[in-house]
């Protein structure tokens, strides 16, 4: 799977060696022999998310009937940091096939096929598909939201009327009114400031400020 467990000396040892770096590849090979090495084969879910697409993948597959990562298996749970957040709200929304994590405000028009993380505003009139959302660490309080408003910017959150379309959104984004995000196939690879497309999927970058009518198409 990919996780070690050292004993420290040992690994202080191995870190002081500049010359190896994969753990795979050369620091485990070559401390066979002398030194004590113990393995689990392990026999559950596991997938390499170590690009973006296979990260993509692996976060929209939690969307399926039965997804190979199941989050509601009693059998094996899975502990994480309690945040204590309200319950999401909905208004005029219509989801499918997707999963709405804690404290979201959604005034969506649709969610479809889609992963909503913590915090996540979405305003009236938008269409979310085949994305990752990646929420917010925060709520805008009412008197940033309208000092913002007042000074023509971009609320935290997704703004109105947009559609995005095979997206990954990282968090603390500010997607401005009327934006048309279209990812697939059909585009090349690509990367500035504020988003990046890879294997047809376009990443817009933590905290980036998308404003009002942008078009990635």
């Amino acid at each position: 799977m990919g996780i070690y467990i050292f004993n420290k000396k040992l690994l202080v040892d191995i870190m002081a060696n500049k010359e190896t770096k994969d753990f795979g590849k050369e620091i485990i090979p070559q401390a066979l022999g002398h030194k004590k090495i113990l393995s689990y084969q392990y026999e559950g879910y596991w997938t390499d998310i170590g690009n973006i697409d296979s990260f993509f993948e692996a976060n929209i597959g939690l969307t399926e009937d039965l997804p190979k990562f199941n989050l509601f298996d009693n059998d094996n749970k899975i502990y994480t940091r309690p945040r204590l957040l309200p319950p999401s709200k909905f208004q005029k929304t219509v989801v499918d096939k997707s999963l709405i994590s804690e404290g979201c405000i959604l005034n969506a028009k649709e969610i479809n096929h889609s992963v909503i993380g913590i915090r996540s505003r979405i305003g009236d009139g938008t269409i979310i598909q085949n994305c990752y959302v990646m929420g917010n660490d925060f709520y805008q309080n009412i008197d940033d939201m309208n000092d913002d408003l007042k000074n023509d910017r971009q609320l935290v959150g997704i703004g109105e009327r947009c559609f995005i379309n095979n997206a990954l959104v990282d968090k603390n984004c500010r997607i401005g009114n009327d934006v048309y995000i279209n990812g697939g196939s059909h585009l090349e690879d690509f990367s500035n400031e504020l988003y990046a497309i890879k294997d047809g999927i376009v990443v817009i970058k933590k905290g980036a400020v998308i404003p009002d009518n942008y078009i990635i198409k």
